[in-house]
């Protein structure tokens, strides 16, 4: 059975349609689109909320797209070990829904960064780095103005000691370096899982990089490691 993929629409969503053109046509799943209002999200096996600026970024990024109808039935999903991933604007969505703990802050310099970055597997416990080696380094690009993640010590501490930490921006060689930081995220982090590793929220956008029209396809390399864990309904 193929997998059957969700990708959610906000208003302001912008990356929902490379999102729906990453699964669809590149990875060949049955993709569909979930308006914000929707409830019912049917027999997703996995759920993605793109990247974007929904609802504007008003107030804050992912702040009022929390209270968005569709949200109480992710939670329920994710609830029940059903794989969510946020991307971008999607991970600040999951921030604000505490589905993901930690906040994120306009990024350190100030500046709206899209470039393609390097990041650096840190746990392949998860359903969505199973299929990955710890120190895999992945080129992929980032298109953000508030991608800080901040966690306090405490915090960072429990990521560190649950493995929670899925990603760090790192450089070409895999080196966590102060340069790499793109952002000024705590401890170089770009991506974070809940603790049952079904909820992965990223700052970096695979969807953007999985043809080689488009001269990078480490993030069909990323997606195919998800796949590979995926369970159709």
């Amino acid at each position: 059975m193929s997998n059957t993929i969700g990708v959610i629409v906000f208003p302001g969503s912008n990356c929902d349609h490379d999102a729906y053109h990453a699964m669809k046509h590149i990875m060949n799943a049955e993709t569909r689109f979930l308006w914000h209002k929707e409830t019912d999200l049917g027999d997703i096996d996995l759920l993605i909320i793109p990247g974007g600026f929904s609802y504007g970024d008003y107030l804050r990024s992912g702040a009022i797209a929390r209270f968005s109808p569709i949200m109480q039935s992710v939670v329920d999903y994710a609830a029940a070990g059903k794989p969510v991933l946020g991307i971008c604007n999607g991970f600040q969505i999951l921030l604000e829904s505490g589905l993901l703990p930690g906040a994120m802050l306009h990024n350190e310099q100030l500046r709206f960064i899209c470039k393609d970055v390097h990041i650096r597997t840190e746990s392949n416990g998860s359903l969505f780095t199973s299929g990955m080696k710890k120190g895999q380094v992945f080129r992929i690009p980032v298109s953000h103005g508030e991608g800080n993640y901040f966690i306090d010590d405490n915090g960072l501490n429990e990521l560190e000691n649950n493995e929670q930490i899925a990603f760090r921006y790192c450089n070409t060689e895999g080196e966590i370096t102060p340069e790499s930081n793109i952002n000024g995220s705590v401890s170089n982090i770009a991506g974070i899982t809940n603790k049952g590793g079904n909820v992965l929220g990223m700052m970096p956008h695979p969807e953007r990089a999985m043809e080689p029209v488009l001269g990078n396809t480490d993030g069909k390399l990323f997606f195919e490691s998800v796949f590979n864990r995926l369970q159709p309904a």
